[in-house]
């Protein structure tokens, strides 16, 4: 069997606020949005063609966001051109840095950031020979 896509589907306690987040420390462009008649939004970003969900947490059908949660089991892996400038970004609009961009003995330079909703980001880029 042979995926297509694989989209990461990112629950969050408020997904207007994340959208604005994500626009302004990632550079994430919305693609598209829907507003459930409860009110719940569906919004469809992208990062440089990247395309992942941010969804309004809903207890009824068992999406918890982080928060809600207390921590996360995934983390995201973004590899982009400057991990230093873009982990800055991330924390001058509201991400929580993990761990600073350093060079990593596998071979990336990266850091870990947690964005406001709880949701762990891998900023990196590959080391140069």
């Amino acid at each position: 069997m042979t995926a297509s896509s694989l989209t990461p589907m990112l629950t969050v306690k408020d997904a207007v606020a994340a959208i604005e987040f994500y626009g302004h420390a990632f550079d994430a462009v919305e693609q598209a949005r829907f507003t459930a008649p409860t009110g719940h939004v569906v919004a469809e970003l992208a990062i440089d063609g990247l395309r992942f969900f941010v969804v309004d947490e809903n207890p009824e059908a068992f999406n918890l966001s982080p928060k809600s949660l207390e921590g996360t089991s995934v983390r995201i892996n973004l590899i982009v051109d400057d991990p230093d400038a873009t982990a800055a970004r991330a924390v001058r609009t509201g991400a929580r840095e993990i761990f600073p961009v350093a060079d990593q003995p596998y071979g990336l330079r990266q850091g870990r950031i947690a964005d406001p909703d709880g949701h762990h980001w891998l900023l990196g880029k590959p080391l140069e020979d």
